[in-house]
């Protein structure tokens, strides 16, 4: 098991800096085209934060173990609500601005409504990915009116990743490490994952939602908890909005349509609810507009803790 570990590691560290290096890359080199600032950061920022989940579910399905690419996605939402947020919050609250958060979090509640109705008709396919897809499309469209809003209200503020100064050799060469890395974490991740789950006897699905969760959503939580040192914690709330939305929409609809992904029968009686659980449970704080604080940040980090104790005591060996 000591090269699966190794795989696992050595996957994880591949696709985050690929990933980095992919949005950095790509941001300015459509900044350089002309691409509008706005349209770089709804699709390519977007989409290139998700990369390491969107490379590790594709390569599961293609690798026959659908159910670690679901776990993946149900795991980093549970995680990104309950990690991601909650962790930060011990060191510094977290604002929740409601009027500004409030259309985004119907957004993901609408987006996770949608996903777990068709895991509850049966397996994702491309039928499923297709829809999952549109919806991503109209979830997209309405983003970029509202920044075209926010365009003309004031200065558009450059997307995450821009840097004017960058040469272009090294726009290539950050989009280059980028393209070649992700696919090889990826299939790095997967590999050791798979092999860990067979050699500790438990299903791929839990191992999705734990260890290949919680490493996908690193940049997340890096981000968050930079963040929140920095006292800028009020970017926390909008990033696990939007990366819960295109988790759901984005990732399993691109999935579906590289392979059908059967819904495990533990995941529908078990983890789809707890994403539901913890999505209404951020809710209390938009409805009010209450900072998550040190105490709410503890009682997050504890149910998640709660959460992998009955994955590794109730159910996870085959």
């Amino acid at each position: 098991m000591a090269w699966d570990i190794l795989f696992v590691a050595a996957g994880l560290g591949i696709l985050l800096l690929a990933g980095d290096a992919l949005v950095k890359g790509a941001v300015n080199l459509s900044l350089r085209l002309g691409v509008p600032a706005a349209i770089v950061g709804l699709t390519i920022v977007a989409f290139g934060t998700s990369a390491p989940e969107l490379l590790v579910s594709v390569q599961a399905v293609l690798a026959d173990v659908p159910a670690l690419a679901l776990g993946n996605v149900v795991g980093s939402n549970i995680a990104n609500v309950l990690l991601v947020l909650g962790v930060p919050a011990l060191i510094a609250a977290v604002p929740v601005a409601r009027g500004e958060v409030a259309h985004d979090y119907i957004v993901m509640m609408l987006a996770t409504a949608l996903f777990v109705g068709l895991a509850l008709l049966g397996p994702i396919g491309w039928p499923q990915g297709l829809i999952l897809l549109a919806g991503l499309a109209l979830m997209l469209g309405d983003a970029y009116r509202r920044a075209r809003a926010e365009r003309r209200a004031g200065a558009e503020p450059l997307p995450e990743g821009a840097d004017p100064a960058l040469g272009g050799w090294r726009i290539g060469l950050f989009t280059g490490i980028g393209l070649v890395g992700l696919p090889l974490g990826a299939g790095l991740l997967v590999d050791g994952a798979t092999g860990i789950a067979r050699t500790l006897g438990v299903t791929e699905a839990v191992i999705g939602l734990t260890l290949v969760a919680v490493g996908t959503s690193l940049p997340e939580l890096a981000t968050t908890v930079m963040a929140a040192v920095r006292r800028q914690a009020g970017v926390a709330m909008g990033n696990v909005l939007g990366s819960n939305v295109f988790n759901l929409l984005g990732i399993v609809g691109v999935a579906g349509l590289v392979g059908t992904m059967p819904v495990p029968p533990e995941m529908l009686a078990r983890d789809l609810w707890v994403m539901v659980a913890a999505a209404a449970l951020l809710g209390v704080f938009v409805a009010t507009g209450w900072s998550i604080g040190r105490l709410a940040g503890i009682g997050l980090v504890l149910l998640y803790g709660a959460y992998l104790a009955v994955l590794a005591l109730g159910g996870g060996m085959v």
